[in-house]
Formats: structure tokens, C-alpha cells, sequence
């Protein structure tokens, strides 16, 4: 097996590894760092993705307790899979069919609300440049929305509820709405701004990646 980036050994040392932590997530008291270590290595190595996808949806079909703690940690776990990474179109067909089995057999449960939930998620999603911040995710394990504060010249800041998916270019225009610039021939833009520097925010731009780059 080719080694991997730095930092990480072979594709196949490192599925292992993921293997375990999965096997590990089942009875973690606070799941949010594990998984977000499971999703920056997919993002690291995006051959595993696939391989994660088809071991979630193994520990979800038929789990010892479903509905319990553990279960819902691995259905977690997908949630956030969903809304950062498509998987191959084969294992997307896979996924699609396990999502619809579990809806039809639970139905009104919390397994279904995922199921629900991500398979939404997967018509939005198209590949993000960061893995979702530790916020995004406990979001994600309640199936909400984040709320992101907006500073605005001369106006009150503004909180402004945004999805995983959710870009630069629907806030602005969002934000342009509430002001009250509709008819403004001026041009908006959202601004990220550090102690270092400040730049201008792309359109196209996942607002959730720019939360990510600050924490």
C-alpha cells in the first residue's frame, strides 16, 4: 500500500485505524473530537470515504440496541459524513437504499429523522474545503442549523441561521433583504477578517468552512 500524506502512514494502516475509532465511538461519552478526527482523515484521504460510508452503514443495519446511545452515535456520525463528502456513485445508491429501509422499519423514529435529514443533506452537498468545526457538529447531532453573527457597517450586527450548506453569496443577499438595500446599486460582499488580515469572503464560499478556519 502507497503511504498517504504527511502525518499518515499506509491507505490501508489508516482504514484500520478509523475502523477502530468507529468500534470506539460506540460507547464515547463525548463523541464530537472523535469524530471530527474520523472526518479530517477522509478529508486527508478521500479514498476512505467510501470505506467509512459502507462501515456506518454496517453498524446501522440490525445494531444490537437500536435507537440506543450507540446507534445514534454512528447515525451522528453519518449525519456529518453527509454534509461534507459525496460518496462514489455505487456506495451513494448503497446509502440511499439503507436510508429508505430505515425510514420504512422505524418509521417516526430517530433513526428515521436522520435518515431524513441526510438524505437532504446529500442532494445539497458538494465537497468542503474543511471538515465542520466542533459547533458545526454538535449542531449536526440535533439536526439544527447554526447561527452566525454578521458585523455590518453602520448597522447592528445580525445573526443569520445558515446550514452546512449555506454560501457567502445567500447571506449577503440575505443580510441586503433585512437592511432594506434591495434596490441599492451598490455591491455587497461578506468580509472574513483575523488579527492579521482581512479579505473578502467568494460568493460560492460555504459560510460553515469560514466558521471552521476560525476555530
Amino acid at each position: 500500500a502507497a503511504p498517504g500524506p504527511p502525518g499518515y502512514t499506509t491507505l490501508r494502516d489508516e482504514a484500520v485505524k478509523l475502523f477502530n475509532s468507529l468500534q470506539q465511538l460506540e460507547s464515547e461519552r463525548d463523541p464530537v473530537p472523535l469524530m471530527q478526527g474520523v472526518l479530517q482523515t477522509c478529508l486527508d484521504l478521500p479514498p476512505l470515504v467510501d470505506e467509512i460510508y459502507c462501515q456506518l452503514v454496517k453498524q446501522t443495519t440490525e445494531p444490537p440496541a437500536p435507537g440506543g446511545q450507540g446507534d445514534l452515535h454512528y447515525w451522528q456520525l453519518l449525519t456529518c459524513m453527509s454534509c461534507t463528502f459525496l460518496p462514489s456513485p455505487p456506495v451513494l445508491r448503497f446509502l440511499r437504499f439503507h436510508l429508505d429501509r430505515t425510514e420504512k422499519r422505524f418509521p417516526a423514529s430517530e433513526m428515521a429523522k436522520y435518515a431524513c435529514f441526510i438524505r437532504e443533506a446529500l442532494g445539497k452537498t458538494k465537497g468542503r474545503e474543511c471538515v465542520p468545526s466542533l459547533e458545526e457538529i454538535l449542531v449536526l447531532m440535533q439536526r439544527q442549523e447554526m447561527i452566525c453573527t454578521v458585523h455590518c457597517p453602520g448597522a447592528p450586527a445580525c445573526s443569520v441561521a445558515i446550514s452546512s450548506h449555506t454560501t457567502a453569496e445567500e447571506v449577503a443577499q440575505e443580510l441586503v433583504s433585512r437592511l432594506g438595500l434591495s434596490q441599492s446599486p451598490n455591491l455587497f460582499a461578506l468580509y472574513e477578517q483575523s488579527r492579521r488580515r482581512e479579505q473578502p469572503v467568494g460568493s460560492a464560499t460555504l459560510l460553515a468552512d469560514v466558521l471552521t478556519r476560525f476555530e
